[in-house]
């Protein structure tokens, strides 16, 4: 992994190690994306020293993994339904009525 840097006032992207937090214009990218990486006509692209190779997974990313589906799949707490609004009616901050529906994690299948 890799993040990509853009820095417009000198026309230059910068592909480095991957960043440590969040800043404007800035991207993770994976090892793929980081190697086939292009610029725009008459941008620099800098290279600094990343080691693209893939992490193998850890026994900590399955626990993560097994966590968060057994999360997901515990039912919400028991909770007093709520008195359904009019068609008319909205709170008193004017936000509107949303429903509350439970998310859950999905499998894809791979391609």
């Amino acid at each position: 992994m890799a993040t990509l840097t853009y820095v417009y006032a000198d026309q230059t992207a910068v592909l480095g190690p991957l960043a440590t937090y969040a800043e404007p214009h800035t991207y993770d990218l994976c090892a793929d994306h980081a190697g086939r990486l292009t610029a725009p006509r008459g941008w620099d692209v800098v290279r600094l020293a990343v080691d693209l190779t893939e992490p193998a997974p850890s026994p900590d990313d399955l626990l993560a993994l097994a966590d968060a589906v057994r999360a997901a799949a515990q039912p919400p707490p028991a909770q007093e339904p709520a008195p359904r609004p009019s068609p008319g009616d909205r709170p008193a901050d004017g936000a509107a009525v949303t429903s509350d529906r439970r998310r859950h994690l999905r499998v894809l299948p791979d391609v």
